[in-house]
């Protein structure tokens, strides 16, 4: 099973992130994992986030709450 970020990015580069509003998957709901790492992230900035995130939106907001708590780097 592929996943979307390891996909084809920018100029061909297999290295490079997809955008995640490019993803053929991105509308479809968050995994489970997702979903998971996602709640804790949360839990550690003291945000909330809803459960019914798509797959790409989840991404993004893994992303930001990464660069706020630190992690991920």
């Amino acid at each position: 099973m592929s996943d979307d970020r390891t996909n084809t990015g920018a100029a061909g580069d297999p290295t490079a992130e997809k955008d995640p509003s490019d993803w053929v998957t991105g509308d479809e709901p968050a995994t489970g994992a997702q979903q998971s790492y996602l709640h804790t992230l949360a839990r550690q900035a003291g945000e909330e986030v809803p459960d019914d995130l798509t797959k790409a939106e989840a991404s993004q907001r893994i992303d930001a709450l990464q660069d706020e708590t630190g992690r991920g780097q």
